[in-house]
């Protein structure tokens, strides 16, 4: 059998970052929330919670946390239609952890969420994470939903075509005057700037490499939040692919050029979710694809 009173103590410092965090938020002291987690790595030999300035659960603590947040959204869902068994005090809010890429964080998501937490009552963890990756969260178990661009589904999990995030290629008027005179062509973009996310980031490259055929090799500027790299596009500092959704206020008002015009960038989007969570996973189903109805573009014929 399992050990929930050790195994609620591995979530709270993997939760709040602390031991000593987890022990206010458990009501308890620091010592028993140690003594807890020192016994479950004992009884499983090995270790669950890399200790430091914030505590991170190693992959056996991330196993257990996910299979506590599971557990927790099935009580929930038990409670709320047996209430007597709340014994009077009622429940702690669910905590639904999503991972989502940054670019629907900075367009659409949120609306979802906020409708969702509103009607619900329960609490959203955002784990942010590239669109590409988002479903090797899901299928971790570190979270009970994503939104993705993997079409694939991940075991135990159904999934929704989104729609498609479309992307721009923009730049500033100055950059496009200083960087490409002639055009846009495999060697300006070799020695023009180009703003990227991270090393995940590859909607740039996949981009030029449809447009000149060629792999994208340029000097690179790493801006790691959507608003920072439209920010960034504006003031000139580099050529970056800006969701559309954000970028035309300013193409139409001619803060922003397109480096080559009817050459977007279309990201399809799939949200994965876990089919064993009930209501609360069934409502933000229900307000992340309205949402997405709204502001994306239509799914490809077939996807």
């Amino acid at each position: 059998m399992l050990d929930y009173p050790a195994l609620a103590a591995v979530a709270a410092v993997v939760r709040e970052g602390s031991f000593e965090r987890a022990a206010a938020a458990l009501g308890v002291t620091p010592s028993a929330i140690s003594q807890r987690v020192r016994a479950l790595e004992e009884r499983l030999g090995g270790v669950l919670i890399v200790r430091g300035t914030t505590c991170r659960p190693t992959e056996a603590g991330r196993i257990l946390c996910a299979h506590v947040e599971r557990v927790r959204l099935l009580e929930g869902e038990v409670a709320s239609a047996l209430p007597a068994l709340a014994g009077g005090g009622g429940t702690a809010p669910a905590t639904l952890r999503v991972a989502v890429n940054a670019d629907s964080l900075g367009t659409w998501f949120l609306r979802a969420a906020t409708k969702f937490a509103h009607a619900s009552g329960a609490l959203l963890h955002l784990v942010r994470e590239d669109e590409g990756y988002t479903a090797a969260r899901l299928r971790s178990g570190e979270v009970l939903a994503a939104v993705t661009a993997d079409p694939r589904p991940a075991p135990g999990c159904r999934i929704v075509p989104l729609g498609v995030q479309r992307y721009v290629a923009t730049a500033s008027p100055g950059y496009m005057r200083r960087h490409f005179p002639q055009g846009v062509d495999r060697a300006s973009l070799a020695l023009a700037p180009v703003l990227r996310f991270d090393q995940k980031d590859q909607m740039q490259v996949r981009w030029a490499r449809a447009l000149t055929g060629h792999e994208l090799v340029a000097p690179t500027h790493w801006i790691p939040t959507t608003q920072g790299a439209l920010e960034a596009t504006l003031a000139g500092l580099g050529w970056g692919l800006n969701p559309l959704a954000l970028a035309a206020p300013h193409l139409a008002a001619g803060a922003l050029s397109e480096l080559v015009a009817g050459r977007p960038f279309d990201l399809p989007l799939y949200w994965q979710v876990a089919r064993l969570g009930g209501r609360l996973l069934a409502g933000l189903t229900r307000e992340v694809v309205a949402a997405a109805g709204r502001d994306l573009l239509p799914a490809p014929t077939g996807a």
